[in-house]
């Protein structure tokens, strides 16, 4: 790179004496001059890479050319700045500046363009195209790339440091005896975080699943997953902010994930119509088989169960198709309503809690002893 500064001052040096400028300031506009015409092409370039990106059938080619585009602009800049390190040949502190500038920035370039290339690949693999995912899917692509991109950061963070004259050596060790320090003083946080971590790994929910704990009081939609904290929204639509580390010691339930949705009923009739117990229980039975609700591959049970203090109890057992809240709500008053048409049907009632007192005959307290 200096032997091609040097070339060109060579090169250019009548031009300048014919100008009368400076033979390093006529090569500092000719690198310019080059730079320019080099980011006009490059932007050309990329745009001509990124319309046959579209036009193809692959994905992964839009998600190249993208990371690409703008910080290739730059890179042409930075390799002005390579050629333009022979001009500083009498002065070797800002030679060197330069030299140690232009590294930083090299390697924040790569660092850019594999940013937006996790960024991107992100993206497609969460893209609508793509088909729906489920939840915990979802998660762990987010969790990997965030790992991923972390990752990135540290190691771009220490070759800087190198590129700048730092020993990373000696960090690297002094980070070893303050991290001793640093885990005592917080503990708390690096729970949250490991926490967060493990969230992301194990998948027990995601950003909008409904859970709750039976262990706390936790109940609502997440909408948040932080490194720290997890945001749940309740249902009474008020903020709830759990620390990740509480999730490592309680038990969670996650509604969102379930299959069907169960109706377990009991229901009582009257002692006196213990005559049509058989003929309600395998009505009700089949009225369930055939109605529309119902997913048949669970179990379904309606089964005569006790003799209850005030009643004959039968019980209902059976899950139904859907899963959504409201809609589940509406099945399960069309059955009951079917079943308390069936036992009027049968000519009984549904019992309710009664009580026989049985009184003696009062003495006759005239009788008179023989």
């Amino acid at each position: 790179m200096e032997v091609s500064a040097q070339f060109l001052a060579r090169e250019l040096a009548p031009f300048a004496d014919y100008l009368h400028v400076p033979a390093a300031a006529l090569v500092i506009a000719v690198l310019l001059a080059l730079g320019l015409l080099g980011h006009i092409a490059i932007t050309r370039l990329v745009g001509k890479l990124q319309q046959s990106a579209e036009r193809s059938v692959m994905r992964w080619d839009n998600v190249f050319t993208e990371a690409l585009l703008r910080p290739s602009k730059w890179a042409v800049w930075l390799l002005v700045v390579y050629l333009s390190l022979g001009l500083f040949e009498g002065a070797e502190q800002l030679r060197t500046l330069v030299r140690q500038a232009a590294d930083t920035a090299l390697i924040l370039i790569l660092a850019w363009i594999a940013q937006r290339a996790l960024k991107g690949a992100e993206a497609e693999l969460l893209s609508e195209h793509r088909g729906q995912r489920q939840s915990d899917d979802r998660a762990t692509i987010r969790a990997t790339l965030r790992l991923v991109r972390i990752s990135l950061g540290i190691v771009v963070l220490l070759m800087v440091l190198q590129s700048l004259g730092v020993s990373v050596s000696g960090l690297l060790a002094f980070g070893g005896i303050g991290g001793i320090a640093v885990g005592f003083a917080a503990r708390d946080l690096l729970a949250n975080f490991l926490g967060g971590l493990s969230i992301y790994l194990d998948r027990p929910f995601t950003v909008g699943d409904w859970i709750r704990s039976p262990d706390r009081e936790i109940e609502g939609t997440v909408e948040d997953i932080g490194w720290r904290m997890t945001r749940i929204r309740t249902f009474d639509q008020r903020p709830l902010y759990i620390p990740n580390s509480i999730f490592a010691s309680v038990a969670v339930e996650n509604p969102s994930r379930m299959n069907n949705r169960r109706i377990y009923e009991t229901v009582g009739i009257r002692y006196d119509d213990v005559a049509v117990m058989g003929n309600i229980v395998a009505n009700v039975k089949a009225m369930l088989e055939s109605h529309e609700a119902i997913d048949l591959n669970r179990t379904l049970m309606v089964n005569f169960v006790s003799c209850g203090p005030s009643s004959l109890d039968f019980f209902i057992y059976t899950f139904t198709k859907t899963t959504d809240w409201a809609t589940f709500h509406g099945i399960k008053q069309d059955i009951l309503l079917r079943v308390l048409a069936i036992i009027a049907d049968e000519g009984a009632e549904v019992a309710f809690p009664t009580r026989t007192l049985l009184l003696e005959s009062e003495p006759d307290l005239n009788a008179v002893d023989p």
